[in-house]
């Protein structure tokens, strides 16, 4: 269980790292990081790309879908409480 769930925080992470970077390269009304890329860019990654669109939900689907896994496996790897580990109280002993 402990591998999948590092496995997933890899891909979380690298999910994260790209939709980064896919969302700073959409242009904006204003322009955007794109721009920085010169006219292939601008061609490449511009307002009316579809394809650029499809790979930030792509990537924001696998971001979601990690999150949640995570979350879950997470969850039901830890349902025991630490209090259930824990000794009962020792009773005093009866004076008489």
């Amino acid at each position: 269980m402990a591998l999948i769930i590092t496995l997933l925080y890899i891909v979380f992470v690298l999910a994260a790292i790209v939709l980064v970077v896919v969302i700073l390269l959409q242009e904006g009304k204003g322009g955007g990081f794109g721009d920085a890329l010169g006219t292939a860019g601008t061609q490449t990654f511009g307002v009316a790309s579809k394809g650029i669109q499809t790979f930030t939900g792509i990537v924001a689907a696998i971001f979601l879908v990690s999150a949640l896994s995570i979350h879950i496996l997470n969850r039901k790897s830890s349902e025991t409480s630490i209090v259930d580990g824990r000794p009962t109280a020792v009773e005093a002993p009866a004076e008489e």
